[in-house]
């Protein structure tokens, strides 16, 4: 998705000048004139990956507008622009929560490379804080991504589910999330923090199944030079997620309905039970109904199971969220491999959110990363995904055809034949007495002269009429030492 700057200055120069630096390097830009108006922007919900906030401005200033902007909980990266590069001033600001400053006017790719670095950083915080929580098993449904209607009724069931200890069967196809919401079901339950044990029920071997899930003495059979736990007790006083459970053998099936109902577990080669303390999830994508009738799964344990039903979506029953879901990846994986994508191009966004997804969440996982790994431009395109968009390279671009270029000596006619028909006594000369161009300074300084005598030292009208701020008109008054009426200004 395209990221948006907020660019905050009262100069309108230099949001536009910053404005077609951003929009080259497909950036969506937005306005503010004033503090004020960037916290109204703030606050309306509008998109603001960034902000570009200059420091001197009139009402509300720059550093007032930062530590508002905290104060009310935006956390957005904020670069500060200033006039003068004051080690105070830019302390300050830094102390105050900006993630960068740069002097005026800064280069382009200054402005870029900071941009980028900000948005890099908020990628790496927010991948940290995802990390976080999954080890410290406090993933919760307000984590998973998704505003779709199908997501939104799977995160309100539950939500509700884990407020109690109520067996769930989560269905849905292969590779659509089933333990991503098994982990927030867990997260979301006062287990939060406690154990979170996944075990997937068809990777195991059949001969090992009964040792995996509960344990074995030692010695209790040819191999056991140990004593081993089992996954339910790993859970003990936690959750334990029973991944592919319609894959179990008959005859396990038995001891894992005894466990659920009894709340212990019989070691192997062990004497007596054990006492377990587990909150079963469990998930399949099989339909086990129709297991039960054919009898390879035992009906009363998919009762058991199946107390509180929550059915995943596939993916394409949620293609709103395939952007969210997209742009998540980015971020993950430019962490990962130290890459530095921004985001996807809104053409390769509408591949995506067309394309079915026969392997659901797992598979754009997948093809993300690989489009990461591959790209070499800052915006994912659509032949960074070949096996969905069927480009292998990117579309070869027709050379524009070469205007014929006038030589050098009848463009420098022109121009000065132009030129000479400004009048003489024009209050701001193009030309000095030997008819070379003057410098881009002296004829400003002209300008902002001519413009106070015009305007009788009225500073806001002489701002206005100029197309700049005040303080900028103020620093330019200085910096050239024109000489102003303060009597009369305004």
């Amino acid at each position: 998705m395209t990221k948006t700057v907020l660019v905050v200055d009262d100069d309108p120069t230099q949001r536009r000048l910053i404005q077609a630096v951003l929009e080259r390097d497909g950036f969506a830009v937005s306005h503010a004139e004033s503090g004020d108006a960037a916290m109204a922007h703030l606050a309306s919900g509008a998109p603001v990956d960034v902000v570009l906030l200059d420091l001197v401005m009139p009402g509300l200033s720059g550093q007032d507008t930062l530590k508002e902007m905290r104060a009310r909980g935006f956390v957005q990266p904020v670069i500060v622009l200033t006039a003068s590069g004051g080690v105070d001033t830019v302390v300050k600001a830094m102390q105050a929560g900006a993630n960068d400053f740069f002097i005026k006017p800064a280069s382009p790719e200054r402005i870029t490379v900071s941009i980028r670095n900000a948005l890099s950083m908020t990628s790496l915080k927010g991948e940290v804080e995802r990390l976080t929580k999954r080890a410290g098993n406090r993933t919760t449904f307000a984590d998973l991504i998704g505003t779709s209607p199908a997501m939104t009724l799977v995160k309100r069931m539950g939500e509700r589910a884990a407020k109690s200890s109520i067996p769930i069967l989560i269905t849905g196809e292969s590779g659509v999330g089933k333990e991503l919401i098994a982990r927030a079901v867990h997260g979301g339950s006062e287990r939060a923090g406690k154990p979170f044990v996944a075990v997937n029920c068809g990777a195991i071997p059949e001969n090992l199944v009964e040792s995996i899930l509960f344990g074995h003495e030692k010695g209790s059979f040819t191999g056991a030079t140990d004593k081993h736990l089992g996954k339910f007790k790993e859970a003990d006083g936690g959750t334990l997620f029973l991944d592919e459970v319609g894959e179990l053998p008959l005859d396990m099936q038995v001891k894992l309905l005894r466990a659920l109902q009894e709340g212990e577990i019989d070691p192997v080669g062990s004497k007596r039970s054990q006492k377990v303390d587990v909150r079963i999830v469990s998930a399949t994508n099989r339909d086990v109904a129709h297991a039960v009738e054919q009898g390879r799964f035992r009906e009363d344990l998919y009762y058991r199971l199946n107390v509180f039903p929550i059915e995943a979506p596939s993916l394409r029953e949620r293609r709103e969220d395939i952007p969210a879901l997209t742009e998540a990846f980015i971020r993950r994986f430019n962490v990962e491999e130290g890459k530095r994508v921004v985001g996807a191009a809104p053409e390769t966004l509408r591949l995506l959110t067309a394309f079915d997804w026969p392997g659901n969440v797992r598979q754009l996982e997948n093809a993300v990363y690989r489009a990461i790994i591959l790209a070499d431009a800052p915006y994912l395109q659509p032949y960074d995904f070949p096996a969905i968009s069927g480009l292998a390279t990117p579309p070869a671009e027709t050379p524009a055809p070469v205007a014929a270029q006038p030589d050098l000596p009848a463009v420098l006619h022109a121009a000065h034949a132009a030129m000479a028909r400004t009048p003489a006594d024009a209050p701001v000369r193009i030309l000095d007495d030997r008819g070379h161009l003057r410098t881009l300074e002296e004829i400003e300084r002209d300008l902002i002269q001519h413009a106070i005598e015009v305007y009788a030292g009225h500073m806001s009208e002489v701002a206005r009429r100029l197309g700049i701020g005040r303080s900028t008109l103020y620093r330019k008054v200085r910096e050239q030492g024109i000489e102003v009426d303060l009597k009369e200004a305004s």
